[in-house]
């Protein structure tokens, strides 16, 4: 066997070998927003650094969408984005969303109400904000974030 066709094999059994998820095509995620808003693409390119290949829709009618999704007033925010059957409201953190589709809780989705200082999209300085559960059962707090990291 020729060093070339040792090589080969050696590849094609790595390939072979090797775990699925290591291949697995990044998560996708549409976002409805409205089309003038800057902190709306602030999440957005936020997403795309985090690994997601995102669709936007830009939409005059976001209420909509919300009350389509589910969306609770209290947990509302300024866009709504579906995610392998998840809804995930505001200024979610890539983070808390790769959590929640490792995780697969039985659950509509998340939310950050509001818009705070220091989640992915809005800037300023970081304050502590809590990423919601809802949808099956009682809210309840998913994480606590500051800026895109854990507390």
């Amino acid at each position: 066997m020729t060093i070339f066709s040792r090589r080969a094999v050696l590849l094609a059994s790595a390939v072979a070998l090797a775990p699925r998820a290591a291949f697995a095509a990044p998560p996708r995620i549409t976002v409805h927003k409205d089309p003038g808003c800057g902190c709306c693409n602030g999440w957005v390119d936020h997403l795309r650094a985090n690994g997601f290949a995102v669709k936007t829709v830009n939409t005059r009618t976001l209420d909509r969408e919300k009350t389509r999704l589910g969306v609770p007033s209290e947990l509302a925010a300024c866009h709504t984005a579906e995610v392998s059957g998840y809804v995930v409201e505001g200024h979610v953190p890539a983070a808390a969303i790769k959590k929640l589709l490792a995780e697969k809780p039985n659950a509509a989705g998340l939310a950050v109400p509001g818009m705070p200082q220091g989640s992915p999209g809005m800037g300023g300085t970081p304050a502590q904000y809590d990423v919601i559960l809802f949808g099956k059962g009682e809210p309840r707090v998913f994480g606590r974030y500051k800026a895109d990291n854990a507390v």
